[in-house]
């Protein structure tokens, strides 16, 4: 898979040769074929190029010299072999909701079909292309999800780290046997290692890293739904949300983190 940057649908509907093809998803401005290759072509101005690589790459020196758009220079990670389990967490800082943590398991073969999804540390990817992969990623990968809600999560004040560590470790025994790799947190000790910014050195971790933000989509969607409007992703813009919450007398124990200081200094506003 080849990834393409900034590209206008005017500019690549100049390429001869195209076939059209119904998007399969909302996300998606053009889904088109030439030969062996499908060109897909998101809102965001991102296209993938998949199918046969030699003609691949010869649509993509193609696209080059009409300049159109800006090829992406994949992600690279480390040269495993055997079995490997990944595992990562979102949410950890967010004000709203609890916390995911995912793990997943490869080998070189599943490998393989990994970079062929495009999958990258989360944090590079936009929650659209986190939805769209995540959605690939269960069916082609063992993987194991823990969704903790913020009522459970607040269960567990001043003891956060055991939690993340129980969470960690449940899913790594879950997908063992393998080497269990995480993305290391302060007072992280699951697993079999632990490296900061796993998610960009291990295909595993990074694997996970969109399972993980997928499932917390997926959560802050629930919240939104039981709350009665929008909940935010963050800490930064959230006071509004606060004052929301207060106003139609809703439990902040049931949506957000209570042991935040912006939350203890909303709790104790009149």
């Amino acid at each position: 898979m080849v990834v393409f940057t900034n590209v206008k649908k005017e500019a690549l509907l100049k390429l001869t040769g195209l076939t059209k093809d119904k998007p399969k998803t909302i996300y998606e401005e053009l889904r088109l074929k030439k030969g062996k290759v499908t060109l897909v072509l998101y809102t965001s101005g991102k296209l993938l190029l998949q199918g046969e690589k030699r003609e691949i790459e010869e649509l993509s020196r193609k696209l080059r010299g009409l300049k159109i758009g800006k090829r992406e220079q994949p992600e690279q990670f480390r040269r495993e072999t055997g079995w490997i389990i990944g595992s990562d967490e979102a949410l950890k800082g967010d004000t709203f909701g609890g916390i995911t943590v995912a793990a997943v398991k490869a080998d070189d073969k599943i490998r393989k079909q990994l970079l062929e999804l495009g999958v990258a540390d989360s944090k590079k990817l936009s929650d659209h292309e986190i939805v769209r992969i995540a959605d690939s990623l269960r069916k082609i990968v063992p993987c194991e999800i823990k969704n903790i809600f913020p009522e459970e999560y607040n269960q567990h004040q001043g003891k956060v780290t055991l939690l993340l560590n129980r969470l960690h470790q449940e899913c790594g025994q879950y997908l063992k046997p393998g080497r269990h790799i995480v993305d290391k947190y302060p007072g992280c000790n699951a697993g079999d290692a632990q490296e900061e910014r796993a998610e960009s050195k291990y295909l595993e971790v990074a694997a996970a890293s969109i399972l993980a933000r997928d499932a917390a989509l997926k959560q802050l969607n629930s919240l939104s739904v039981l709350a009665g409007f929008g909940i935010p992703k963050g800490s930064t813009h959230v006071k509004l949300a606060l004052e929301e919450l207060k106003q139609r007398k809703l439990k902040p124990n049931v949506f957000v983190k209570v042991d935040f200081d912006n939350v203890k200094e909303y709790l104790t506003e009149e």
